[in-house]
């Protein structure tokens, strides 16, 4: 029988686990759209936060940031020279051990010039160079003291030296040596033009077991060691200057005994002049207890400069950001696969969102396309509808024939303007009666204007709707502006889908009034202008109501303050505070025109206010509407209810 083991899926993401609700997302974002946030940055935000319980990025910074702080304790950067100055001190004691019992001028001789060492570590082991050991034990922790220096300063240049050169034998030393001047040689002819893969290639052959990265080619490699010599010098940056003296000098000394300075120079520049936009010049603070080794301490480094480049990455806060900025290596090294997991599902919704055709743009500039709007409006009137549940609304018919509504089975002739469906099979009927013309082509009817004939429908009775919205700066400031946007976008997606038959239309008014088309509903952005130009939107709403004199007019005002604006002869916008006698009386002259045409405005007071309650209750007077006063959280289910109570009256 066949075995199994079953245990945790690690091998990326889970694939039985939910894809994103993308709809669910796109709602979530247009709510941050309907507060006042540009589409671009509703993303961003989105992408940070997260959606339907998974991380966003926000997380993953948290965690980025954790790791910084856990990598700056773990150590200090003078490790190197705390260990050679220990192990300089135990042979120079070791040495005295040696010498005490010696009763000869030669020992004393000895002692003396121990006593005479500088306090430099550096210059001590300069001294010490030539120095012909008494002790066995001292020569050995000397000879170990050199061999602590070659790895390290090696390992802060090559990630992994430290252990290429456990035994430290003379030919380990002149093998570093002639791979340093072969790295040398390929960059120089790569500079001229000369190199090719095949000499990378044997070049890794020979000397891969010093780059445990594995490169593919020179630029990855040249990377590698690029970053790794500018985490070093971060280090060095980062010492006091006393320190980065000391080390200095015995880096120096060991290179120079190595036969490596001139090569080590030549590689150091030619990193330098091919990354010069790595932080060469920053610094570091670690404040760990144990000291680091140089290559540990360097390794650090380069692990803090790639943390400080996702932090900025994650972050998403410059121009043209994206989550293609976000190196998935550098996620994987740092915070390991379920962070990758989780990057890669926030990229899968961002590349939803646009290929269901809800965003469109590029990384500085997107926008919400129709689709999306559509979606959004269907979304807040749902909302609307969630907070007061209402009947369904029905159609209202009647046995007039019209232009919409349920087939009859009756056609008549097409006369111009009709927007009825075609009666295909009668149209085709009427120019088989009337029989080919002269010329007519064998086996084919032709058309003519007095063949067609278009069904008859039941008659269903149109309105014309007009919603008026307050845009001033005053219903941003009480919080109001999402939900005048929500109660636009679900009033007009009401109308079109259950209502095709009537004509709506959205203004919106400050110091001047507009149609608000639409597509633009969604993403409007609120203005720091003053004025609240009631008289110049009842003019608009006018405009509509005659183009469609043979409907029902339903006129919907919101507003939170008495009218400040109006327009003068020559149309430009006048804005007075306490407001004008002439801003009043105009206004009212325009309540008044609506009042016959049979208008009446229903007004939805967002504000207590003594005097905006005194200006509505005199057009409820004159005009004979009504005047509501809402909950603000409610306003789009007042006004829809309202819409569709008049929409039934009007049926």
């Amino acid at each position: 029988m066949s075995r199994f083991r079953y245990g945790e899926y690690d091998d990326g993401p889970d694939p039985l686990a939910p894809p994103y609700d993308v709809r669910a997302a796109l709602d979530e974002l247009g709510r941050s759209v309907m507060e006042g946030a540009r589409p671009l940055r509703a993303l961003r935000d989105l992408l940070r936060r997260g959606t339907q319980g998974r991380s966003g990025l926000d997380d993953l910074l948290r965690q980025v940031r954790e790791r910084r702080e856990r990598l700056r304790s773990s150590g200090r950067l003078d490790g190197t020279l705390e260990q050679a100055r220990a192990l300089l001190d135990r042979a120079v004691g070791q040495e005295r051990a040696e010498l005490f019992p010696d009763p000869s001028d030669d020992a004393r001789l000895r002692e003396s010039e121990l006593d005479s060492l500088p306090a430099d570590t550096a210059a001590a082991v300069r001294r010490l160079a030539d120095y012909e050991w008494r002790s066995e034990a001292a020569r050995r922790s000397f000879a170990e003291l050199r061999d602590l220096l070659r790895r390290e300063i090696l390992d802060s240049q090559f990630r992994g030296m430290k252990e290429a050169l456990t035994n430290g034998s003379p030919e380990d030393m002149r093998r570093v040596g002639e791979m340093v001047e072969a790295l040398n040689a390929m960059l120089e002819a790569d500079d001229r033009g000369e190199h090719t893969q095949a000499d990378f290639d044997r070049f890794m052959a020979e000397y891969g077991d010093f780059f445990p990265d594995n490169p593919r080619n020179l630029g990855e490699l040249v990377d590698s060691l690029a970053q790794r010599a500018a985490a070093a010098q971060r280090m060095m940056n980062s010492l006091t200057p006393e320190q980065r003296a000391e080390l200095s000098d015995l880096m120096g000394q060991t290179m120079a005994e190595a036969g490596l300075t001139e090569a080590m120079e030549r590689l150091s520049g030619a990193l330098r002049s091919r990354r010069p936009d790595l932080a060469w010049s920053g610094t570091e603070e670690m404040d760990g207890a144990e000291g680091m080794g140089m290559g540990d301490a360097t390794t650090a480094l380069e692990e803090l400069g790639e943390l400080a480049e996702l932090d900025t990455a994650l972050s998403q806060d410059y121009a043209g950001a994206g989550l293609d900025d976000i190196d998935e290596e550098a996620v994987r090294r740092a915070l390991g696969r379920s962070a990758v997991d989780d990057l890669a599902r926030l990229r899968e919704l961002e590349r939803e969102l646009r290929d269901q055709g809800f965003l469109r743009g590029s990384r500085d500039r997107m926008e919400l396309t129709p689709k999306a709007v559509r979606r959004l409006g269907e979304t807040a009137l749902r909302e609307v509808f969630a907070t007061s549940p209402v009947a369904r609304p029905g159609q209202h018919s009647t046995a007039d024939s019209g232009q919409a509504g349920e087939l009859t089975g009756a056609s008549r002739p097409w006369r111009f303007g009709d927007e009825q469906p075609l009666d295909v099979v009668r149209t085709l009927a009427n120019a088989a009666t009337r029989g080919r013309a002269p010329g007519d082509p064998p086996g084919r009817l032709r058309l003519r204007a007095d063949d067609f004939e278009v069904a008859e429908t039941e008659r269903r009775d149109a309105s014309a709707v007009c919603l008026l919205v307050d845009l001033s700066y005053s219903m941003v400031r009480r919080d109001l502006w999402g939900t005048a946007k929500q109660t636009a976008m679900a009033l007009h997606s009401l109308v079109t889908t259950r209502f095709p038959q009537d004509a709506v239309q959205v203004i919106g008014f400050n110091a001047y009034a507009r149609e608000l088309a639409p597509e633009s509903l969604a993403e409007l952005e609120w203005e720091p202008v003053q004025g609240t130009n009631l008289q110049h939107a009842l003019l608009l709403a006018g405009r509509h109501l005659d183009r469609h004199s043979d409907f029902e007019p339903i006129v919907l005002i919101v507003t939170d303050g008495e009218p400040t604006a109006h327009l003068e002869r020559d149309g430009e916008a006048t804005f007075t505070w306490p407001p004008s006698q002439d801003t009043t009386a105009l206004t009212l002259a325009e309540v008044d025109r609506m009042t016959r045409r049979g208008a009446a405005l229903n007004v939805f007071l967002l504000a207590d206010d003594p005097r905006l309650e005194e200006f509505v209750d005199e057009v409820a007077r004159r005009n004979g509407g009504r005047v509501v006063r809402p909950d603000t959280a409610r306003l789009g289910s007042y006004v829809v209810h309202d819409f569709l109570d008049r929409r039934r009256r009007a049926g």
